[in-house]
């Protein structure tokens, strides 16, 4: 059975995400604060993390953090509160997965929970993919193989999902795609769950590969429609 560790503070919030999740039939765990969430995490190796930034004690941040330095790499999707804009990009520069912001719907919740776990599910490596994707772009070079990215001959650490935008851009071979398209790609969405998860993800590829990211020369936004690699 899947397992979710629910990392959240408030009670009654916790108690309708746990009691949604196992209608669904994920088997759930529940701690009310950051350092339970972290032993629930150690103690259990769930398939998914739902994690509250604004904790008690140990904060999300500090929790997302410990869990990838320690080499945890189960997705995980944050809950953020309306218009912090800043928490939901660090969150990601962390290593989140993916984010929803408070107050949320249930229906919203459980088709991001569905899609990261799918995206999560064991895949082979290399296959036939490795030899349809160019090997990169400008200083970067893609090894699909190993799911590695180097960038003048340094390493770069990409989240999984990252890895999968990136390779969703460089299949494209610099043809346009659409923010719906990203989204049903990589993350599974469809159209009822538009958020600017694609436009923060596209932001961290950008911080991470381009020279200067406020002026980037490879990862470009085509305006009112979505994005595009150019070599």
């Amino acid at each position: 059975m899947t397992q979710i560790v629910v990392v959240e503070d408030n009670p009654d919030l916790a108690f309708g995400l746990r009691n949604n999740l196992e209608i669904e039939g994920y088997e759930v765990n529940v701690a009310g604060d950051g350092l339970a969430g972290l032993e629930a995490v150690r103690s259990t190796g769930p398939d998914l993390v739902i994690l509250d930034l604004m904790l008690p004690g140990l904060d999300g941040f500090r929790v997302l953090k410990a869990l990838r330095e320690e080499g945890r790499d189960m997705p995980v999707l944050i809950l953020t509160a309306k218009g912090e804009e800043a928490d939901k990009v660090r969150g990601l520069h962390l290593g989140a997965d993916d984010y929803v912001t408070k107050p949320f719907g249930v229906l919203e919740l459980l088709a991001r929970v569905k899609a990261l776990l799918r995206r999560a599910a064991p895949r082979e490596a290399g296959g036939a993919e490795a030899t349809l994707v160019p090997a990169g772009f400008g200083r970067v070079q893609v090894n699909v193989a190993t799911r590695s990215v180097v960038r003048d001959e340094r390493p770069v650490s990409l989240a999984p999902l990252e890895f999968e935008l990136l390779l969703a851009l460089l299949r494209r071979a610099g043809a346009i795609a659409t923010r719906l398209e990203l989204l049903r790609e990589v993350w599974g969405y469809n159209q009822e769950v538009m958020s600017r998860t694609v436009d923060t993800h596209i932001a961290e590829l950008r911080r991470k590969l381009e020279d200067d990211p406020a002026h980037p020369q490879h990862i470009l936004t085509v305006r009112k429609v979505g994005y595009r690699l150019q070599p």
